[in-house]
C-alpha cells in the first residue's frame, strides 16, 4: 500500500522531551523503553502500567500503575493525558480496548502488531482512532530497518524496470519456532492469534511497504505438518529432562536454553523461561524452570495448533504477483527476497542487495553490514527506528515520520485475514480494499 498523508496535523512539543507511558512492560515494551532511557534529551518514560510489579520495577519508568484502566483514571482524574503518547506492548489479544480508550482520552498511540486478532477487531482500532484524531503507529518495524530503505531505493531508481514479481521468504528457525509457537505464547490461534497473522504481518507489510502496491487476491496452503504427537519419537517422554529421545531431538530444551544462558544471561529467549536466571550461575534455576514450566515440555506433546509452513499466492494491484513462504524447519536468520522486474532483478538477504541490470550485464552489490535478524537483536534496527520515528513525529508535529499508520497496517491486516480463509476453505480470496 502506497504511503498516505497524515489527515490531522500535530502540534510540536517544544523545549521538553516527550513524555512517553508504557502498558505492557514484557519483552517488546521493554525494548521501546531501553531506547527512550538511552535518549533523556528527547523523550522519557513518565508511566508504566502493568499487573506485575516486577516488570514495572524493570521498565524503571516515573510512576507506576497496575494496569491501562488505572493509568486511565488518573488520567480522567488529572483532567488530561499525564503523557504525550502511550506505547502499547500488551499480548494480542488485549490490544483494543486500552487503545481506543487511551485514544479517546488524547494520548497519541503506538502498538504492538498485529492491531487484534479479529478482523471486526482491527477495523474497530482503526476506525476509533481516526475517529479521536491522534498520532497512530503500529509497529511493523520491517519498514524502518535500514535494509528496507536500501531496497525501496533500487527500486524506486528504475534498475528493475516494472515490477514483474516477487518470492519472499521468513525462515523463522527451528529453534526459534519450538521456543516462541510451540512452546511459548504464540502457540495457540485461541491465546494468540493464526501464525500469518502473529508472525508474518510483518512480511505482507513489508511486500506491499517496498513495491508500493496493495496486496489484491491471494490463494494460501499450509498446515501444522510436524509438530504433533504422532511424530513423537519412540520412547519419548512429556519432559525434555526425562526423555531418553532428548540427545537426538534437534528441539531439545537443554540444547536451546543451556547455551543461551550462557551466551546472553538473562536476555530473550531465557526471559521468558524464567526471569530469576541471569547467567551461567544460575543453571539450577533455569533447570527448574524447564522442570516446572511450559519451556521444557516435548515440541510433540505440547497444545500448540499454529501452522509451521505456509504459503501464500498474491497478485498486486501494479499486475506483479508475489509469493510468500513461512517455514519453521530453517536456520534463524534474515528474511530472504528476489525482485524481479522488466529490465533487471534483486536479490537480497538481510544485509545486502545484489542487482542485475539487464540493460548492461552488470552486477552490483550494495552492503549495509551485519545486523541482527530477531527481536533479540533488535531486528535489523527497526525497533529502535520505530521508536525514534514515532517520537520524532510527536516532537514536531510532523506525522510523515511514521510508516507504519492506521491505513497501511490494516491493509497487510487484511490480507492476512483473506490469507487465513483461502487456506482453511481452499479459495482464492479477494482481499477487501478497506
Amino acid at each position: 500500500m502506497a504511503d498516505t498523508p497524515p489527515t490531522h496535523p500535530t502540534a510540536p512539543i517544544e523545549g521538553r522531551p516527550v513524555r512517553i507511558a508504557l502498558v505492557g512492560a514484557g519483552n517488546r515494551g521493554l525494548t521501546y523503553g531501553d531506547w527512550i532511557h538511552a535518549h533523556p534529551e528527547r523523550a522519557r518514560l513518565t508511566a508504566v502500567a502493568d499487573p506485575d510489579p516486577r516488570a514495572r520495577d524493570r521498565a524503571r519508568a516515573d510512576t507506576g500503575y497496575d494496569g491501562w484502566r488505572s493509568l486511565l483514571a488518573a488520567t480522567e482524574a488529572a483532567g488530561g493525558p499525564l503523557a504525550d503518547g502511550v506505547i502499547v506492548a500488551t499480548q494480542d489479544r488485549d490490544h483494543v480496548e486500552p487503545v481506543l480508550a487511551l485514544a479517546r482520552a488524547g494520548y497519541a498511540i503506538m502498538t504492538e502488531k498485529p492491531l487484534a486478532p479479529t478482523e471486526d477487531e482491527c477495523r474497530t482500532i482503526v476506525a476509533g482512532v481516526e475517529a479521536a484524531g491522534v498520532p497512530f503507529a503500529v509497529c511493523h518495524v520491517l519498514r524502518y530497518t535500514p535494509y528496507t530503505d536500501l531496497v525501496r531505493s533500487v527500486i524506486a531508481s528504475g534498475v528493475l524496470g516494472r515490477l514483474t514479481g516477487l518470492d519472499h521468504l521468513e525462515p523463522v528457525g527451528w529453534w526459534h519456532y519450538a521456543h516462541s509457537y510451540v512452546r511459548g505464547p504464540w502457540r495457540r490461534e485461541d491465546e494468540s492469534a493464526p501464525m500469518i497473522l502473529a508472525k508474518s504481518s510483518h512480511d505482507l507489510d513489508w511486500i506491499a511497504y517496498v513495491t508500493g502496491q496493495r496486496i489484491e487476491t491471494v490463494a494460501s496452503f499450509g498446515g501444522l505438518s510436524h509438530f504433533r504427537p504422532e511424530n513423537a519419537p519412540p520412547g519419548s517422554t512429556d519432559n525434555c529432562l526425562t526423555c531418553p529421545a532428548e540427545p537426538e531431538c534437534p528441539y531439545s530444551a537443554p540444547k536451546l536454553y543451556y547455551p543461551a544462558l550462557r551466551r546472553t544471561g538473562g536476555a530473550w529467549p531465557i526471559s521468558h523461561v524464567t526471569d530469576r536466571a541471569h547467567g551461567p550461575a544460575d543453571r539450577a534455576v533455569l533447570t527448574e524452570a524447564l522442570r516446572t514450566g511450559p519451556y521444557g515440555r516435548c515440541v510433540y506433546r505440547s497444545d500448540n495448533d499454529v501452522v509451521d509452513n505456509q504459503v501464500v499466492a498474491m497478485r498486486l494491484s501494479g499486475g506483479a504477483t508475489a509469493t510468500f513462504t513461512m517455514s519453521a524447519f530453517t536456520e534463524q536468520t534474515h528474511r530472504q527476497t528476489r525482485i524481479f522486474g522488466s529490465h533487471g532483478w534483486l536479490r537480497g538477504d538481510g544485509e545486502r542487495v545484489t542487482v542485475h541490470d539487464f540493460r548492461h550485464d552488470t552486477v552490483t552489490v550494495h552492503e549495509i553490514g551485519a545486523s541482527g535478524s530477531n527481536a533479540a537483536d533488535g531486528h535489523g534496527g527497526g525497533d529502535t527506528a520505530l521508536v525514534e520515528s514515532f517520537v520524532t513525529a510527536l516532537a514536531t508535529g510532523d506525522r510523515s515520520h511514521i510508516r507504519s499508520g492506521p491505513a497501511e497496517s490494516l491493509g497487510s491486516h487484511l490480507a492476512a485475514f483473506a490469507a487465513e480463509r483461502s487456506r482453511h476453505h481452499g479459495t482464492v480470496e479477494t482481499v477487501p480494499a478497506r
